[in-house]
């Protein structure tokens, strides 16, 4: 179930393919490496956290990937979306096919960098957003990737795709999946309806608070999220990360994959975002007490500024 740039990027319907999206890994507190300016030739760089840069080859300390030398232009990678069998049926498993494209030779990719523990990381969220799924698609031979999924209900699915193509940079695809309806006992989506939900929210293990600076999200402008986790014993790494969010706007227009910015102490942990537009915005966020998975949700309006 998870880089490099601002903490978010909206990915919008038009031509349905995402940008790439920042993503701002978990660490423990900041330590002198990760916080103290360099002060040599900054040529090595985080592929995930461009802002993470040395004048000597390592690892990132926020993250921990391996710095590279410079970092490739950003280009988008297009991804085919197939399924079997081809008549999507709500409630019935489909095998869903994903394969990445290199923009410039149109070749299907066939090497990925592993980020937070995995060659891909796949979302889907319905129209409705009442449904969301984190998990991993299999990796097949020449590079494509199938997942085995039951759409639950009829309507609208955005499928979020996160890879990073090896000599590419870090990649968020979304494509829109409509699911027919052919059964009518099962009713249709129908487009999301959100009220604010900001308070105490209970999962698996854990009771999940959340407070924002500011109080009152704007548009535009960086928004810092603070979690804070009860009982915060036994609070794990979850997928190398101590937190996964996916935020989607009320339209489904943005879609947007984050990872902490920082962690206090372990029982509080910062994630920093930004929000496109003016919209309410569903927020799913994952922590891992135990060898448990929890999944929280909350509602956040955001406003455009006065």
């Amino acid at each position: 179930m998870g880089a490099i740039w601002l903490a978010a990027v909206a990915l919008s319907f038009t031509g349905w393919l995402a940008q790439t999206v920042n993503l701002q890994p978990a660490t423990a507190e900041p330590t002198a490496a990760a916080t103290a300016k360099p002060t040599g030739p900054l040529d090595w760089v985080c592929p995930m956290d461009r802002d993470v840069r040395s004048d000597q080859p390592g690892v990132c300390p926020r993250c921990g990937m391996t710095l590279v030398l410079g970092i490739p232009d950003e280009a988008e990678y297009p991804m085919t979306l197939s399924f079997s069998p081809k008549l999507i049926r709500a409630g019935q498993k489909e095998r869903l096919l994903f394969q990445i494209h290199d923009p410039k030779t149109g070749k299907q990719v066939d090497r990925f960098q592993v980020v937070h523990e995995k060659l891909f990381h796949m979302f889907m969220v319905s129209q409705d957003l009442s449904y969301f799924l984190h998990d991993h698609p299999v990796e097949e031979p020449g590079g494509a990737f199938h997942f085995d999924a039951v759409f639950p209900k009829p309507g609208m699915y955005r499928v979020v795709a996160d890879v990073y193509p090896e000599g590419g940079t870090p990649q968020l695809i979304a494509r829109t999946v409509i699911v027919p309806e052919t059964d009518r006992s099962l009713p249709p989506l129908a487009p999301a309806k959100l009220a604010p939900s900001l308070g105490p929210q209970h999962a698996a293990n854990i009771d999940v608070e959340l407070t924002t600076e500011p109080s009152k999200p704007i548009a535009g402008m960086k928004t810092l999220l603070f979690f804070k986790i009860k009982p915060a014993e036994g609070l794990e790494k979850y997928l190398g990360a101590w937190g996964h969010m996916l935020a989607a706007s009320d339209d489904l227009v943005d879609m947007i994959h984050t990872h902490p910015f920082l962690t206090y102490g372990g029982d509080q942990i910062q994630f920093n975002l930004i929000f496109p537009r003016a919209r309410t915005y569903r927020i799913w966020v994952q922590f891992q007490r135990k060898g448990v998975v929890n999944t929280v949700e909350f509602t956040v309006p955001v406003a455009d500024l006065d």
